[in-house]
C-alpha cells in the first residue's frame, strides 16, 4: 500500500470524521421523517437515493404485512400506482426509435376498435391526458365495479372500446386519463408482438438491473417479499385490498432501490440513450397555445428553486412518488402501503436532507413545509374575512365545489369527496390537510372571485358563480329506468319520503341531493354530478352522470310498460 505523504495523511485524518458525522446526521434525520412509520405494528415505508449514479442510502421502516409482523426492508416490492406510466411511455418513445410508430401517429391506426369520435386522437395525447378518453376507474365504478374487484385488461379495452363520446375535443384540455395509458399499453403489445410486461422486461428492467421489478398482469402470481396494502380504521388499521390484473396505467411492482436506479437513467441513460430522456420531457401544449407541465408519464417542475421531474401514485392503500433532480443528479424514491402516508411530501423532506445547500436564496424564503419537528402554522381569521370566500365555485376539472362556514371555519364540499377543512396559512391562502393542496383565492377588478388549488405540481382553476334559486318539486318526473349502451348498466330512479334515490344492482340506493333545477349531486365519488335531460316537449329523457374525471355520460330513460315497470 503506497504511503501518503504526512500533510496529505494529516488532512484526511481531519476531514474523514466530518464526512462520517455528515453522514450520520443525514441518517438520523431520514430516520426522524420515516419515525410515524416506524411504530410497532404500524405499516410502513422503504426510502431510496441515489446520487452521482451511487446508491447512496435506502432503507426499510414499519411493517410490510401486519398479519405475521413482517418488516419492511430495501428489498421490499410495492405496487407503485401510476408512477408505472413513465414506464409505459418509455416503452412507446423505445419503439418509436425503432421507426415502428410515432407520438403523432392517430391512435386508430393500431386500435380500430374504438369507435369514430370524429377528432383525430394522437398517441402522445394519449400520454399526455390531453386525449379526451375517459378515465377507466371512474367509467368502472360507475357501470357498477368495486375498485377492489379483480380488473383484467380484456374487462377495462371492453369498456373503453364501448366508449361513444370523449371527455372533450382531443388537445383542448388536459384532464387525467387512467384510460388512455391502458390504450398505449395494448398499443406497445400489437407493434413490438410481446405481451407489454414482456416487452418492458427485455427493454427497461433488464438492461437496468431491476432484478425486483416487473409488471403484475396476474393477479394469482406470487410475489416473495410482497408489501400489503392499508388504511387507518379508529385506533388501528384495515386491509385495503388491491386485485389488479392490467397493467399501462398502473400495476408496476417494484423496490425503491430499483426505482432509484430508473431515476439515475435520467443521467446516464443506458436505455433509449438522450434522445429517450428527452423525448419524455416533452411538455403538452394544448391547442390555444398553453403549456402545461405535463410531459410523457411525468411531471415537469421545480421545488426550492431546483428542477424537477416526478410523478407519483396511490392505489388502494399504496403510496409512491420518484423526484429527480437532473442540474444536482441526485434522485429519490418514496413507497409505501398506507393510505394515509404523503409520499410526495416525504420525498420533498428527504430532499432537504441532501440538497439543503443546494436551495436559491429566492427559494428560502417562503415558510418551511411541516414535519414532526416542524409543523405548519395556521393564523386565525376574523370571520368577515372568511364570509367573502362562501360561495359555487365552477372548476376547470370538470365539477364543481361549494365553500361554506361551518362552527367559525371554512369548509370546502366536493360531491363525492366529502367535506374538508381549509386551514387559514394568510388572508387569501389555506391548506386542505385530507389532500395535501393549497387553496389561493383570488380578487378581479370586474369579475367574479377566482380560486386556484395546487396540489403536487398540478393546478385547478375555478370561479365562483350564482346558482339560480330552485325549490325541489315535482319529484316524481325524475323517476324511471334509465340505461346506458356504453357502460351496459341500468340506474333506476325512485322516489321515496319525499327523496330521490338511484338504485344499481351492485351499489345499491345513492341519495340524490338537489342542486338546481334538473341538477343533482351524490355523496360517490364516481357520480358528484347528476343531470337529467328533457326532450323537445319537456319530458324528462335521460340523465347524465359523471363530474370528475368523467364529464358526463348519457343514460337514456326506459319507457314504461303497461303494468308501468320499465320496458328491458
Amino acid at each position: 500500500m503506497k504511503k501518503l505523504p504526512l500533510l496529505e495523511l494529516l488532512v484526511f485524518l481531519a476531514i474523514a470524521p466530518i464526512g462520517l458525522f455528515a453522514q450520520e446526521d443525514r441518517t438520523k434525520r431520514v430516520d426522524d421523517l420515516f419515525e410515524s412509520w416506524s411504530k410497532p405494528g404500524t405499516p410502513g415505508a422503504a426510502v431510496a437515493i441515489i446520487q452521482h449514479g451511487k446508491l447512496v442510502y435506502e432503507k426499510g421502516y414499519g411493517l410490510a404485512n401486519l398479519e405475521y409482523d413482517i418488516p419492511v426492508t430495501p428489498q421490499t416490492i410495492y405496487h407503485v400506482a401510476s408512477v408505472s406510466k413513465q414506464f409505459t411511455a418509455m416503452a412507446l418513445v423505445l419503439l418509436e426509435q425503432e421507426g415502428k410508430l410515432s407520438l403523432e401517429d392517430e391512435v386508430h391506426k393500431y386500435l380500430p376498435e374504438l369507435p369514430d369520435y370524429k377528432h383525430p386522437i394522437t398517441l402522445r395525447q394519449l400520454l399526455q391526458h390531453t386525449s379526451g378518453i375517459r378515465d377507466q376507474w371512474q367509467t368502472l365504478a360507475l357501470a357498477g365495479w368495486r375498485l377492489d374487484d379483480v380488473i383484467t385488461q380484456k374487462q377495462i379495452l371492453r369498456l373503453l372500446f364501448h366508449q361513444k363520446e370523449l371527455n372533450f375535443v382531443p388537445g383542448t384540455r388536459h384532464l387525467y386519463s387512467n384510460g388512455g395509458y391502458t390504450l398505449a399499453a395494448e398499443v406497445v403489445a400489437r407493434v413490438s408482438g410481446k405481451p407489454f410486461p414482456e416487452f418492458c422486461q427485455d427493454r427497461i428492467f433488464g438492461p437496468l438491473a431491476m432484478t425486483r421489478t416487473h409488471f403484475h398482469q396476474d393477479h394469482r402470481r406470487i410475489v416473495h417479499d410482497r408489501a400489503y396494502s392499508y388504511e387507518k380504521s379508529g385506533e388501528g388499521y384495515e386491509a385495503s385490498p388491491l386485485n389488479y390484473a392490467n397493467v399501462g396505467a398502473t400495476s408496476l411492482f417494484t423496490t425503491a432501490s430499483d426505482l432509484a436506479r430508473w431515476l439515475d437513467n435520467f443521467r446516464e441513460p443506458k436505455v433509449g440513450g438522450r434522445a429517450a430522456i428527452d423525448r419524455l420531457q416533452e411538455q403538452a401544449v394544448l391547442a390555444d397555445g398553453k403549456k402545461i407541465g405535463y410531459a410523457l408519464g411525468l411531471g415537469i417542475g421545480s421545488y426550492r428553486g431546483l428542477k424537477t421531474i416526478s410523478h407519483g401514485g396511490g392505489d388502494a392503500g399504496y403510496r409512491s412518488f420518484v423526484l429527480w433532480f437532473p442540474e444536482q443528479e441526485t434522485g429519490i424514491a418514496v413507497v409505501s402501503g398506507l393510505a394515509s402516508f404523503d409520499s410526495g411530501e416525504t420525498a420533498n423532506r428527504v430532499a432537504e436532507v441532501f440538497l439543503s445547500e443546494k436551495k436559491t436564496p429566492e427559494a428560502a424564503k417562503p415558510s418551511p413545509k411541516p414535519s414532526p419537528q416542524n409543523p405548519r402554522k395556521y393564523i386565525a381569521l376574523e370571520p368577515s374575512v372568511l364570509d367573502q370566500y362562501i360561495g359555487h365555485y365552477k372548476l376547470d376539472a370538470g365539477f364543481d365545489a361549494d365553500v361554506r362556514k361551518k362552527e367559525g371555519k371554512l369548509i370546502a364540499e366536493v360531491p363525492g369527496q366529502g367535506t374538508q377543512e381549509l386551514h387559514p396559512l394568510a388572508t387569501n391562502r389555506f391548506f386542505i390537510e385530507q389532500v395535501n393542496g393549497e387553496v389561493e383565492f383570488m380578487t378581479k377588478p370586474d369579475g367574479p372571485l377566482r380560486l386556484k388549488f395546487t396540489q403536487e405540481g398540478s393546478t385547478i382553476n375555478g370561479e365562483r358563480i350564482a346558482l339560480a334559486p330552485w325549490e325541489p318539486n315535482h319529484l316524481e318526473q325524475y323517476q324511471g329506468a334509465y340505461w346506458s349502451d356504453e357502460l351496459e348498466t341500468q340506474y333506476t330512479i325512485t322516489l321515496k319520503d319525499g327523496k330521490l334515490t338511484a338504485d344499481h344492482v351492485h351499489h345499491g340506493e345513492i341519495a340524490l341531493v338537489p342542486t338546481g333545477r334538473d341538477r343533482f349531486t351524490s355523496k360517490e365519488w364516481f357520480m358528484p354530478e347528476v343531470n337529467f335531460l328533457r326532450d323537445p316537449s319537456n319530458r324528462v329523457s335521460g340523465v347524465t352522470l359523471g363530474g370528475g374525471r368523467l364529464t358526463a355520460i348519457r343514460f337514456n330513460r326506459k319507457a314504461p310498460t303497461s303494468a308501468g315497470a320499465s320496458a328491458p
